[in-house]
Formats: C-alpha cells, sequence, structure tokens
C-alpha cells in the first residue's frame, strides 16, 4: 500500500483520539458521542485506514509485563555486499527485535530489542550478531522510558495545522 499525505481535521482527531482510548468503541457509540452520523464517522475511518493513518486496532502489548523487562537499542554496522533486504530478514526471524529501521550516520540500521534479563539480552546480541551479514552491533540498554510511544499529541496537531 502507497502511503499518502492525510490531511487531519479536528473530527479526525476526535475520532483517533476516542479509538485511543476506548479502542473497544462502536461506530455507533462514537457517532452519539460526536454528535455526527454513524455514516459520516464509518466514512472518516474507512478514509483513515485506507490512507495508512491508522494501521491497526489491535491490542497493544507492553514488553515488561510480559517478562521482557530489558529494554535496549542496538545499532548495527552492516556488510554492504549482504544489503539491508538479508539483514531485515535474519532480524525478522529474531522475536525480541520489536523494529529495525535503516539509518544515516554511524551505523546502518537501528533496532529497538528486549530481553528477559541482562544474560538473555547477551544471547540475543549475540543471535543477531551471529549473521554474517552484520560487521558490528554497538548496544544501549534502556534504564527508563521518559515518554512512551505516542501520536495522538501528533495528530492534534496535524489537525490544527
Amino acid at each position: 500500500m502507497t502511503e499518502q499525505s492525510v490531511q487531519l481535521d479536528p473530527l479526525d482527531a476526535r475520532l483517533v483520539e476516542m479509538l485511543a482510548g476506548e479502542p473497544r468503541i462502536g461506530v455507533l457509540e462514537m457517532s452519539r458521542r460526536l454528535s455526527v452520523a454513524r455514516g459520516t464517522v464509518q466514512a472518516r475511518l474507512d478514509k483513515l485506514i485506507a490512507r495508512g493513518a491508522i494501521k491497526s486496532f489491535g491490542p497493544e502489548v507492553i514488553p515488561e509485563a510480559i517478562g521482557f523487562g530489558v529494554m535496549s537499542f542496538v545499532t548495527l554496522e552492516i556488510s554492504q555486499r549482504y544489503g539491508h533486504t538479508a539483514v531485515a530478514a535474519h532480524l525478522s526471524d529474531i522475536p525480541e527485535v520489536l523494529e529495525a529501521h535503516t539509518i544515516t550516520g554511524g551505523g546502518d540500521v537501528l533496532c529497538r530489542i528486549v530481553a528477559r534479563s541482562h544474560a538473555d539480552l547477551q544471547r540475543v546480541i549475540d543471535q543477531i550478531v551471529g549473521y554474517e551479514g552484520i560487521v558490528r552491533a554497538h548496544t544501549i540498554i534502556a534504564l527508563a522510558e521518559l515518554i512512551h510511544y505516542r501520536t495522538l499529541p501528533l495528530v492534534q496537531a496535524a489537525s490544527r495545522a
């Protein structure tokens, strides 16, 4: 799917806000609370989904709550002979790799990973660097989360623009 630029208005922002606060809310209840027609709410949601502004209605799982209390960020330097695609395929086979991004600067790929303990983190890092397409890894252990991943303030700002 090709992502398109989506212009958000205050109604879109209120819909997203409502879904973020109550993910199991129904379209009819949203239309009642917002004082707009059910069809309007459905059409707006369909537009936001089709254009990639809303990608999921699934639950947000907190790794720490399921036993993965150590989070770290790993910068990888990769062998250009293998390329990003092969490295991404390797990383996608490791469940503790939550996300990976190609980057500029001192490395090629930035990963967010989790582990059950520091010893388990070593196991995960060993699994990551065990692939011959990865030349080097630099790991930073997160001590505390100051701001949880969020998009709602961004949605609100975009609706005012």
